[in-house]
């Protein structure tokens, strides 16, 4: 898939993802087969641009391009400087935020509250578009309820103002998270537009994603929840769509590498006491199903200190793996018994 001059090397985008799709989990999900990782949401309030979480959000320092900001606000005018001010600082494609169903964000009129204002939809993706020489892009819901789906009137909306990509979360806002994602949607809309369409909803296995591309016809998939504490599902996304074969799901000792790797990244990018809170998240999803992950997921948030920390990880997996060991020699017993 292309986005303006940037030839993605695949078509797997990782979606964006308010506090989890920073700097080292951008880093970590292209290096493991996603083509695109778009940015936490950045205001276009220019207030807040200076903000210690503003600069980390937009801090895209050695990451791999092309390097996607999104843009969140509901005045033309505002994202249209946000935009220009992202651009000044290293962002090479703009990604427009009308597909955010958080309150907080709606309550504004931003994210995907848009959609209930297409006037205001035009006037915004044409100013962003006519401010930057960079490619813009748009993320979208299927509509703001299931009364209301105008998926399809926003993207031509958005193909006539010059928007270089569409991608479509299939639920509408009212929706939020729950219930089926609308494929069908996505399939009206990639029929009805010549720019490229992303689809983006319940893609959780390499399966999925065959299938999901098989029934919108889409350029390209969007990856968000399932990604989390598995950003080796982009990897197996890849490689299923390329070869019809799965690869093996990772090992439990992989599955400590890249956690650790990944704690080392969170750690020098927020600083200690940040970092050791943000990390807690991400190692309750890298560990859950794991035997035994409840009760020290528990443990996990009662420690303050990165050391000890970063030791308890290590002491779990080690745990685990001499679980698992003693398990294998037990059954490899019990099955020399028998025969």
């Amino acid at each position: 898939m292309r986005i303006g001059p940037y030839q993605l090397k695949t078509n797997l985008i990782v979606a964006p993802m308010a506090g989890v799709t920073d700097r080292p989990f951008r880093v970590l999900c292209k290096s493991m087969g996603a083509g695109l990782a778009v940015s936490e949401m950045v205001s276009s309030n220019s207030l807040l641009w200076g903000s210690e979480k503003t600069l980390r959000r937009a801090n895209h320092e050695g990451e791999v391009e092309p390097k996607s900001i999104q843009i969140a606000g509901a005045d033309p005018k505002m994202m249209a400087e946000a935009a220009r001010y992202n651009v000044d600082q290293g962002a090479q494609i703009i990604d427009i935020n009308m597909g955010c169903p958080a309150k907080k964000v709606c309550n504004v009129m931003a994210g995907s509250a848009l959609l209930q204002n297409e006037p205001l939809v035009q006037a915004i993706v044409e100013a962003v578009v006519a401010a930057v020489n960079v490619p813009v892009t748009l993320k979208i819901r299927t509509g703001w309820d299931k009364s209301h789906r105008n998926a399809i009137s926003v993207a031509k909306i958005a193909e006539n103002a010059g928007i270089q990509s569409l991608a479509i979360h299939g639920r509408t806002r009212a929706c939020g998270y729950t219930g089926d994602a609308e494929y069908d949607t996505i399939a009206a809309v990639k029929a009805e537009i010549r720019i490229p369409v992303v689809a983006n909803g319940d893609i959780t296995s390499p399966e999925k994603a065959k299938w999901v591309l098989e029934k919108t016809q889409a350029d390209a998939l969007m990856i968000g929840r399932a990604a989390q504490g598995r950003p080796w599902i982009f990897r197996e996304i890849d490689h299923y769509l390329k070869t019809g074969t799965k690869l093996p799901p990772p090992s439990v000792t992989e599955i400590k590498t890249v956690l650790l790797a990944h704690l080392v990244d969170l750690y020098e990018f927020y600083g200690e006491e940040t970092g050791v809170r943000i990390a807690r998240k991400h190692i309750s999803w890298y560990t859950k199903g794991l035997v035994g992950s409840a009760q020290f997921r528990h443990q996990m948030n009662q420690l303050t200190e990165l050391e000890v920390q970063r030791q308890a990880v290590n002491d779990f997996f080690d745990q685990y793996l001499e679980y698992s060991e003693r398990l294998r020699y037990t059954e490899e017993e019990s099955e020399g018994i028998a025969a």
